[in-house]
Formats: C-alpha cells, structure tokens, sequence
C-alpha cells in the first residue's frame, strides 16, 4: 500500500471535470485546441428516459476554457434527430438534455467553433458527420449506446464477480472457524482477532473498489491509487488466511510461521498508516495533485475505509503481540 500511494504523487495530468469516471457510455475524444470528455447520466440510458448529455471542454493542459461556442447534433442511421444550436459557453463545462427515443446506437456530435459562426442558429445535416465544410469549427463524433436491460445485467455480472469469490473465502472462513471452536482450539482472544482482521483489511479495500469511480473524474492518479490500495488491501487479507490455513494444515512450523506473519504484518500496518496519513492530510490541506486546490471532503464512504483502517491498526499490532506470545510459549513449553 506505501508503494501505491506513491502513485497519487507521482504523475502531472489532469482527466476531467465529470460528477464521476464513466463505466459505460463515456467517450474521449479532441480538436486542434482542446481536449473534450463526454458521458451520459444516467449511464445506462433507457429508451424514453430523461438523459444528461454532459460534455467537459479542456486545454490540453487540464485547465479550464471560457466563452467556447458549441452545437451539437444527435444521429442515428444517417438521420439527424435532434440539434442544438450555436451557443457560447461561459465554461467548457456544460450539459444538454435529450430524450433518446429508441433501443440503438446513437452518434453525438459535438462541433466547437474555430471562428466566427451565427449564434442562435444550427448548420443543415450532414451526411459525413466529421466534415466541418462550410463551417469555421472542428467536429468529435461520440457513439454512445441506449438500452433497457444493459445496465441491470452490467452491474449485476460486477456484483456477482466480486461478491462470489469473496461469498466463497467467507464460507470457508466460517466453517473453519465453527471447527476450531467445535474443538475447543479458540481458547484466546487473538484466534478470534485474526478473522476479524482479515475480514476487516477485504471490507476495506472492498469500499476503495466502490469510490474510485466517483474520483475518476477529478485525476486520473485517484482512481490508480484507490484501486492500487484496494488490491493491497485484500490481498493482505488474502494472504493472511492462506497463511493461517497453511500453518493449521501444519505445512510450516511454528517459527517460520511466525516470521512470515511478522513480515506480512508489518506490510499491513505500514501500509494502513500510510493511508489514514493521505486522508487526514487530503481532509486538511489540498493535495498537491488537486484540480480544485481545496481540501477533500469527508464522505461517508471515507468514513467507513477509515474506521476499518483505523480498526486494523489497533488489531494488527495486537495480532503481532499474540503471534510473538504464542511463539514463545511453543518454545517453553519444548525446553
């Protein structure tokens, strides 16, 4: 996790200015000046839905654009549904409303004006959708698709992804549990604390996969970093149950499972200290990579990675303590 968050520190370029990263329905695309992000909300769009067309106009440095001029037209099959007509944007930031009238693949296109263009007016269809003769301006063409059923199965395949694999490692971690305690072989408090730590370290990195989406959009850093510390995360939990699972088969001793736990532990705490570090120093002071020079703001999902974290810390250096413990009493109890 120290690695990862490297990551947040590390490279100089802005995304976008979107609400969030797009999964679906969200395109890229640029002119000679500019650089332009498109994404529909919601992103799944239905047939007869009331849809946002959001659009972020950007230097290609990342920076803001002012008093921009925009058309933009709707296509399907050839035909021209819809258009908006020349219009001078405050901010390259805006969005447009359309209701998408049928199941399909639509082509929106957005023109940005080069030189003097009527305002208030909109240019006759085309039949090459890029061309921009007889127009001082420059034309992106995003495809986006509309559909009623693909976002419930999207989201659904997702869900099912992550939740079975980890189902699984719960059903295990529950049936070994029910048989150490059958047997009488939970007789301390730490037996108890390694499954709510590994348990506690898979939630935490389980929230960072849910909220790196709604940071996408502000640094392209953000999202890498989330993930990365999520990764982390579950695969320190990961390994801590394989780990346990190995020493209980009794395929290691008690020495080299203690020095193995020891590492691992010590990658979990710092790791754990390095993240509760970055969000107390995002919450207070702007980061160095912040597109709105200003604090973030404490949410609850922030809130909840936080207390796991916090959690964590407390029961790995309480884990640590036991597993040394434990090691001893093996060796006094052989001399």
């Amino acid at each position: 996790m120290s690695l990862a968050a490297l990551i947040l520190f590390a490279a100089p370029a802005a995304f976008a200015h979107l609400e969030h990263l797009p999964h679906y329905n969200g395109n890229e695309g640029h002119v000679e000046k500019y650089f332009i992000y498109q994404a529909l909300d919601p992103e799944y769009a239905a047939p007869g839905e009331p849809t946002a067309i959001t659009f972020s106009i950007q230097d290609f440095d990342g920076k803001d654009v002012k008093d921009v001029e925009t058309m933009v037209e709707i296509y399907t099959n050839g035909q021209r549904l819809a258009a908006f007509p020349w219009t001078k944007q405050e901010v390259g930031d805006f969005s447009l409303f359309y209701n998408f009238p049928d199941i399909g693949i639509y082509q929106i296109v957005l023109s940005v004006a080069n030189g003097p263009v009527n305002s208030n007016t909109v240019d006759p269809p085309r039949s090459t959708l890029v061309s921009s003769l007889g127009c001082n301006c420059e034309r992106v063409v995003f495809n986006v698709n509309i559909s009623k059923t693909f976002g419930a199965v999207f989201t659904t395949t997702i869900l099912g992804a992550l939740t079975l694999p980890l189902a699984g490692l719960g059903i295990i971690l529950w049936l070994n549990y029910r048989k150490k305690r059958g047997a009488g072989q939970l007789r301390t408090p730490g037996e108890i604390a390694k499954y709510a730590i590994m348990l506690a370290a898979i939630a935490g990195g389980m929230v960072h996969f849910a909220v790196y989406s709604e940071h996408g959009s502000l640094r392209l850093e953000y999202p890498i970093f989330l993930i990365s510390a999520g990764g982390m995360q579950v695969s320190y939990g990961m390994m801590y149950v394989l780990l346990t699972l190995t020493s209980e088969a009794g395929s290691i001793g008690p020495a080299q499972y203690y020095r193995k736990t020891l590492i691992l532990n010590l990658f979990g705490l710092t790791g754990t200290f390095v993240l509760l570090g970055l969000y107390a120093y995002s919450t207070i002071i702007a980061p160095p990579l912040s597109p709105t020079n200003a604090p973030e703001s404490v949410s609850l999902a922030g809130a909840l990675a936080k207390s796991l974290e916090a959690f964590l810390v407390v029961g790995i250096l309480y884990l640590m303590r036991f597993e040394k413990k434990k090691l001893q009493e093996r060796i006094s109890s052989k001399t």
